[in-house]
């Protein structure tokens, strides 16, 4: 099969950072992954696009870690994410891995500062290395003068652009984004998106994110199809800023 046609090819010169194998994952009787297989270079952009239901974000969850597969292979950086521990799962997600989600799961007791900074306080960074490097954030995603607000006090595009920070301030190998602009207007959408692509490829971060708006999969370098719990075609789309 060529390329055009594998929705796991890569270039030839690349090996994968992460890389689902003929997933298999059911809840209760239902089938949500059925034979899923994926791969992901390191610094690609890629776009799950697919109808509520096909499996896309279950997906993403068993890339991610965050789910077990009952059949098939999960690899990142040449280990096997399947057969880990809980406890080996949960540093992998704190220290290489970053997150965000459709809306934001900010810590509502928390300042903006404050959860920029949560992923580096939780690896054990000090608070006051952690807050500094928070705070070199809020400028850069056009946030200066609301470190010190809490989640209620943000519109929702300004408390994304924080789960954004979030994501990305640890600098993590992969951002897995679960409909990152799902509850924002498309103007705004259109924001995050740009800021979220900018960041990931100052960084070098690997980008996964799941969508159903062909505005938001226009900004990655590659898109997927789930449909019935399997990866099918796949499309080049245009790269964004």
């Amino acid at each position: 099969m060529s390329a055009a046609g594998d929705p796991t090819a890569r270039p030839a010169d690349t090996r994968p950072v992460i890389e689902a194998r003929d997933v298999v994952l059911s809840f209760g009787e239902t089938p949500a992954l059925r034979g899923a297989s994926l791969a992901v270079a390191a610094g690609e952009v890629l776009a799950i696009m697919g109808p509520s239901g096909s499996g896309k974000t279950t997906l993403l969850h068993c890339l991610a870690g965050i789910l077990t597969p009952t059949g098939g292979e999960i690899h990142f950086a040449g280990n096997r994410v399947d057969t880990m521990t809980e406890t080996q799962r949960s540093v992998l997600r704190r220290d290489r891995f970053g997150f965000v989600f459709q809306f934001g799961q900010l810590v509502p007791e928390l300042t903006a500062e404050e959860n920029v900074a949560l992923p580096l306080l939780l690896g054990g960074t000090r608070r006051a290395a952690a807050l500094q490097a928070a705070g070199t954030w809020f400028e850069r995603l056009d946030l200066t003068g609301l470190e010190r607000r809490r989640s209620g006090e943000l519109s929702g595009g300004q408390a994304q652009r924080v789960a954004l920070a979030r994501g990305l301030v640890a600098r993590p190998e992969v951002l897995f984004a679960d409909e990152p602009t799902g509850s924002l207007d498309s103007l705004t959408g259109e924001h995050v998106m740009d800021l979220l692509v900018g960041a990931a490829r100052e960084q070098g971060t690997t980008v996964i994110v799941v969508t159903h708006e062909p505005r938001v999969a226009v900004y990655a370098d590659r898109e997927v199809i789930v449909r019935d719990g399997k990866v099918g075609s796949f499309s080049v789309t245009g790269v964004g800023p």
